[in-house]
Parts: structure tokens; C-alpha cells; sequence
């Protein structure tokens, strides 16, 4: 039997923290999420002046990121190259940009997503909250 790790609520706090600290930086107004490696909500927080519809895109996001072990651009760039039929693949609803999974040692622990701004800026934030466990 492997092990693996797993996210603490420690671990989802720092990342939230460091997400919504580079979102303020920048004066974006997003919805940060957090899942687990299955596609599931850990955390959801939609910072003062977000649209509400972030508040459902941001875990779409995460969920994708999660479940497909890779970012959620990957989905988008399949899309924009011609492949339209992958828009009915199952319970892939976040294929837009800023959806980045959580990888430590080639592990999947789950994935952040946000929504808000421009989809390389809900990405940078994603990345933010990522790198503040190390990762």
C-alpha cells in the first residue's frame, strides 16, 4: 500500500491567505477556491466587490484542476484548438483559465481555483496561494 499526502486546514488556510494577500495587492475583486484531490470544496471565499457568478466558476476551476490532475488552461487551449467535442466530457465544468492543481512529489493534493479578473491574473493568484506551502 502507498501513502501519499493530503491537505491540512492548515494547509488551506496559508493558501487562501497568500491568495487573497496577491489578490488585495493587485485590487482584483475574485473568488478564491480550494479542493481537495477529488474535485472537492475545501474553501470558498469571494473577496468584496467580486461578481457573484465567481463564486460558482472559481470551484468549477478548482474542481477541474483537481480532478484532471493539470491546469484548467489546458482544457481551455484544447477547446480554442478546434477540439469542441471536449466541451461534453463529464463533470469538467472549469475549463477556463486559473484552476491549478497542488502537486507535491508527483502527487495530486488538490487544486485552487479563482475567478474574477483576467484568467493569466486568476492564475497568478492561484500560484501565489500555492507557492506559500512550499509548493
Amino acid at each position: 500500500m502507498k501513502s501519499k499526502p493530503v491537505l491540512e486546514l492548515a494547509d488551506v488556510k496559508a493558501i487562501a491567505a497568500a491568495a487573497e494577500a496577491e489578490a488585495l495587492k493587485n485590487n482584483w475583486a475574485v473568488t478564491i477556491a480550494i479542493a481537495d484531490d477529488g474535485g472537492h470544496l475545501l474553501h470558498l471565499q469571494r473577496l468584496d466587490g467580486a461578481a457573484p457568478v465567481s463564486a460558482y466558476i472559481a470551484p468549477a476551476k478548482a474542481n477541474t484542476a483537481a480532478m484532471g490532475r493539470r491546469d484548467s488552461k489546458v482544457y481551455e487551449d484544447i477547446i480554442n484548438g478546434g477540439r469542441n467535442a471536449f466541451l461534453s466530457a463529464p463533470y469538467i465544468q472549469g475549463m477556463l483559465e486559473g484552476g491549478v492543481p497542488i502537486v507535491r512529489d508527483g502527487q495530486c493534493l488538490g487544486a485552487v481555483g479563482v475567478s474574477g479578473v483576467k484568467s493569466a491574473e486568476d492564475a497568478q493568484i492561484a500560484r501565489a496561494g500555492i507557492a506559500a506551502i512550499g509548493l
